[in-house]
């Protein structure tokens, strides 16, 4: 047996023992034949929202990494809800058309086409290089605007414990700290409206010293760089890394210790930085502890005395819990039985898709209780980096659906 991962805090059963998902049990999201589908629920992330308004210091605005999940009525309720969108593409633009809120795009490699649908749409540009700014220059010039440019700074450390390191080392992401300041200087020069800064260290992080240390470092270094250039930051995007409790022995993020420590950090900036605008990036943090998948049994199979629990989905729609994004060991995520989710769990089983690949596992020798073909298993932490970051395509199978629930 191996151990599961914990099943978020947020979620109960019904009268007869399901899975309850927005007021309605897990199956009753689900239609006729093959169809597995995510659904989201809209209290979770309210609470996830309300939490960080709470502990944060009061002037930290919030924005929303759209790469995290870009499924559009989830966009549409978090519109209201937050300060901005964080964009990777002229595709997640396109996503979030006629949404008014402010908008920045960061990522290598856009293409010149990326970077003039944003120009004309007035997204802040967070350039990762020299480059990628002579394009911007250049573009803004062939259509005859301003361009809103700020820098990405590959900063000389690293998050501590994060999932995914994006700092203090050599990296196509963002531009070295020391060769930032010319940077700027040659920006304003050139007659862009330059913003300020974008510093991100690290993503999936559950210690709050980790990240209280690279927010209090982050905030140094653009005080140094500032000092260099003599030019006051209009924003200062100071990246995520807010980490959910995903696998075995995962404890979930302070964020009291973290907004404590961000608050005092704050308080020590000059009145120089009185209106610069300071913000945190957040998807994962926000959505994935909302999102469930589920996928319905329709065949056991026994091989050599171990149980396997075929299912109509697969690593096709969550990637991610088949250990193969990001993954270096593969650990269970929270799985569960959605039909007999209050029941008492009795055998081991491993829960696999339905693709001609063994990388197709979803839970790896769990106990759940006696699964029948026909019953829905529930994969929780499913609302960041799901259906959109994993191969739809693979074997042609069907697409799982979406719902944003109550």
């Amino acid at each position: 047996m191996k151990a599961n991962g914990p099943i978020p805090p947020f979620f109960e059963s019904t009268r007869d023992g399901q899975l309850c998902i927005g007021g309605k049990a897990a199956g009753d999201w689900m239609g006729e034949g093959d169809a597995p589908m995510f659904a989201y629920a809209r209290p979770v992330i309210e609470e996830k929202i309300a939490q960080f308004r709470a502990d944060m210091p009061e002037r930290l605005r919030l924005h929303y990494a759209v790469k995290a999940n870009p499924y559009r009525p989830l966009l549409d309720f978090m519109a209201s809800r937050v300060d901005g969108f964080d964009l990777a593409s002229r595709g997640e633009l396109s996503r979030v058309e006629g949404i008014d809120l402010p908008l920045s795009m960061a990522g290598p490699g856009k293409s010149d086409a990326d970077l003039h649908a944003a120009i004309l749409a007035g997204v802040t540009i967070h350039l990762e290089s020299e480059g990628e700014a002579d394009r911007a220059l250049a573009v803004a010039e062939q259509v005859g605007m301003t361009p809103k440019l700020a820098v990405r700074v590959n900063p000389p450390f690293a998050l501590k414990g994060a999932g995914m390191k994006m700092g203090g080392l050599s990296s196509q992401f963002g531009v070295d700290a020391e060769r930032v300041p010319a940077l700027v200087t040659s920006l304003i020069e050139r007659g862009a409206d330059w913003q300020g800064y974008h510093l991100y260290a690290g993503s999936q992080s559950l210690s709050a010293d980790a990240i209280v240390e690279s927010q209090r470092e982050s905030l140094k270094l653009v005080v140094e760089i500032t000092n260099a250039t003599g030019e006051m930051p209009s924003e200062v995007n100071l990246g995520g890394g807010f980490g959910i409790p995903y696998f075995p022995g995962d404890e979930p993020l302070d964020t009291k210790v973290v907004g404590e420590a961000l608050e005092n950090e704050f308080n020590t900036l000059s009145d120089d930085f009185a209106k610069t605008r300071l913000m945190l990036e957040l998807g994962r943090w926000l959505v994935g502890e909302a999102g469930v998948y589920l996928t319905r049994v329709i065949d056991r199979n026994v091989s050599h005395g171990r149980t396997y629990l075929v299912t109509d989905g697969g690593l096709q729609h969550m990637l991610a819990a088949s250990g193969n994004f990001g993954q270096l060991l593969r650990r269970n995520y929270p799985v569960a039985n959605a039909t007999r989710f209050a029941a008492e769990a009795t055998e081991e089983a491993s829960v696999v898709g339905r693709l001609c690949t063994p990388l197709d596992l979803l839970a790896d020798e769990i106990m759940l209780p006696k699964t029948e073909v026909g019953d829905v298993i529930a994969i929780f932490c499913a609302g960041a980096y799901g259906l959109t970051a994993s191969p739809n395509g693979f074997l042609s199978q069907p697409m799982a659906g979406e719902a944003l629930t109550d």
